[in-house]
Formats: structure tokens, sequence, C-alpha cells
């Protein structure tokens, strides 16, 4: 069943919108580019270096959707993946926040905290993920 497959609905629900968030940031940087450059009020020279950072997602969202639904053994042994996740989250979380907190470059009118705060709340949906799924990922 589903839902034991994920050790519970509470797992099932923070999986899938940890990977709801990653296939939104994927289809806005890969598919709705010059809204995304607009949005934070980037030049359209960036649009190919913000494309190769949504395949990143994408194909991450990809592979959740493998692990998760259609993979024989389910999560099983899947704790390179999950590892993978949480780093690039906390990654992204430290860059962000030196980004916009220390370095500053590039900044402008349109900088938010969404680099920090986005990131800081993946890391903690995949670190609880990790967590709550230790006895599947790391068999």
């Amino acid at each position: 069943m589903m839902i034991e497959k994920f050790n519970g609905f509470f797992y099932l629900i923070l999986f899938l919108i940890h990977f709801i968030g990653f296939a939104y940031y994927g289809f806005r940087c890969v598919f709705q580019t010059q809204s995304f450059l607009n949005q934070y009020g980037m030049d359209a020279t960036g649009a190919g270096i913000v494309r190769f950072f949504g395949s990143i997602f994408i194909g991450s969202t990809l592979m959740a959707i493998y692990v998760g639904f259609i993979r024989p053994n389910g999560l099983e042994a899947t704790w390179g993946f999950f590892n993978v996740i949480f780093l690039q989250n906390l990654c992204a979380f430290i860059v962000g926040f030196y980004s916009t907190k220390i370095n500053k470059l590039g900044h402008t009118d349109k900088t938010s905290d969404e680099a920090i705060y986005a990131p800081l709340v993946l890391t903690i949906l995949s670190g609880v993920l990790c967590y709550g799924l230790a006895d599947k990922i790391y068999i």
C-alpha cells in the first residue's frame, strides 16, 4: 500500500509537498523563464543558467516520482537519493544566505529573502524525510 511505503500519511504528504516545490521551481525556471527573470530583475542573458538550474529540479522530481511511486522496491535502499536532496537543499540555503545577507552581488530592488526561506523549508522537509523514512531508505 502507498501509505505504508512512506511510513504513514504524514511522510507521504511531506514527500509530496517537498517535490511539488521542486517541480514548481523546475517548471518556472525552464518553461516560464522570462517571467522568472522578470520577477527577480534579471537580464535575459541569464536564461541559460536559470534553465540549467531548473533542469536539476526537474531531474530530482522525476527521480522522486520513480522511487516513490513506480520503483518495485519503493523507497528501499534509496538513501543516496534522499541524502543528495538534503545536501542540495542545505547548500542552497547556505548559498542563499551568503548571497542575500553577506556578499550582495547583483542585488536590486527585486532581491528578496526567498533565496533563504525556500531552501530552508526544503532542507527541513528533506531532513525530516531522511529521519522518518530511515528504516526504509537506509537498508
